[in-house]
């Protein structure tokens, strides 16, 4: 099987011919769309997981029309998007990307047993995009106002309702108030998930948390989704949606970021890559266990819930004698985070102190 490849551009694909694969595997799997009702009853043995487990099939069934939705961003969350909600029975109607082939590819991934597949279309094709309810723009955070801008200019002026929602967590749906004289309502829903891929980023999608703000008709929709995909929706203000888009990328990314870090220092130790990732793993899986179950200064474990001076001395000067500057400024920072926490649990007060000094030395020691 060919790599995965995220490109530049944010687009999901699997490398060097991965649209013609992807068609040949979908056309052998469905034989056809005229066989749409053969397969959904048969649907138990082909999907590989039952339908009543899973609400976000693709092989669900359709229970009552939803809105029409355009997805203009065709990466992978805009992709998980449109498959998710083409599984809850919402008509997918086009896909738009930057490239033919990266829409087209998308387009496979959404509804593979629909009667009427989505249309792929390039952004500079916008003008042809089809009659819809909702615009769904999913592309990067710096792309969002031109292209809000330029769907505003394929619409026009018109007094039909629409309702366009971006998928930023950084931006309010401020950035598309050039949409509003089209006569949209503008909002912004912004998924607390991880998504990697399409088909297992559409799954994540149904359990996940998101931050929904905008114009109430645009909020209304955005939570209307969050509840058909089975999620939850909450709201903050406007003006604070990058302080909380800065709590979710040290969340996610920057945890990976520190992973990164730790798996460098048992490289150091003799350890390959593979397994220093296969001996931190469960460690930081029962770290998430105790944040799930108790308080955060009762999940802090180890060397600063002790108030272990020794302990942290020689992890100063490990780190100083492998010149690793960037984890040990790592280090010091979240070392002093640890300590406030081991305060509020009521470690041992001079212990704490001491390792407060060390912790300063070290970061002087740096400048």
């Amino acid at each position: 099987m060919p790599p995965k490849t995220f490109g530049g551009n944010g687009e999901w694909g699997k490398g060097k011919g991965a649209e013609a694969k992807s068609a040949s595997a979908v056309n052998r799997k469905f034989s056809g769309r005229n066989k749409r009702k053969k397969v959904i009853e048969d649907s138990e043995s082909l999907s590989p997981f039952p339908l009543s487990s899973s609400p976000l099939s693709p092989f669900a069934f359709r229970l009552s029309p939803f809105a029409s939705v355009a997805v203009i961003g065709a990466g992978r969350l805009g992709t998980a998007l449109a498959r998710a909600l083409a599984a809850r029975g919402y008509h997918i109607k086009t896909l738009v990307s930057r490239r033919a082939a990266s829409a087209r590819r998308a387009c496979l991934f959404v509804d593979p047993l629909a009667d009427t597949p989505p249309a792929a279309l390039k952004f500079s094709d916008m003008e042809r995009l089809p009659p819809v309810d909702l615009f769904l723009i999913t592309t990067p955070d710096d792309a969002i106002e031109e292209t809000a801008m330029r769907l505003g200019e394929v619409l026009g002026a018109s007094k039909r309702r629409r309702i366009a929602l971006h998928a930023s967590g950084a931006l309010s749906s401020d950035v598309m108030g050039s949409l509003r004289v089209c006569g949209c309502a503008v909002g912004s829903m912004h998924p607390l998930v991880s998504v990697s891929d399409p088909v297992a980023g559409a799954e994540a999608l149904g359990g996940a948390f998101y931050c929904v703000e905008g114009d109430r008709p645009a909020t209304g929709m955005a939570r209307r989704l969050v509840r058909d995909l089975g999620g939850h929706s909450f709201t903050i203000k406007a003006r604070d949606k990058a302080l909380y888009h800065a709590a979710a990328v040290m969340t996610s990314g920057h945890s990976v970021a520190l992973f990164d870090a730790a798996t460098e220092l048992l490289a150091r130790c003799g350890l390959s890559q593979m397994q220093a990732r296969r001996v931190l793993l469960p460690l930081l899986g029962s770290t998430y266990k105790n944040l799930s179950s108790q308080k955060l200064s009762y999940a802090l474990t180890g060397t600063f819930a002790r108030g272990d001076v020794a302990t942290v001395r020689r992890h100063l000067a490990a780190l100083q004698s492998q010149s690793l500057s960037d984890t040990l400024a790592i280090y010091t920072l979240l070392g002093q985070r640890s300590l406030q926490l081991a305060t509020e649990n009521g470690q041992q007060s001079d212990n704490l102190k001491e390792i407060a000094l060390l912790l300063e030395k070290a970061v002087g020691s740096r400048r």
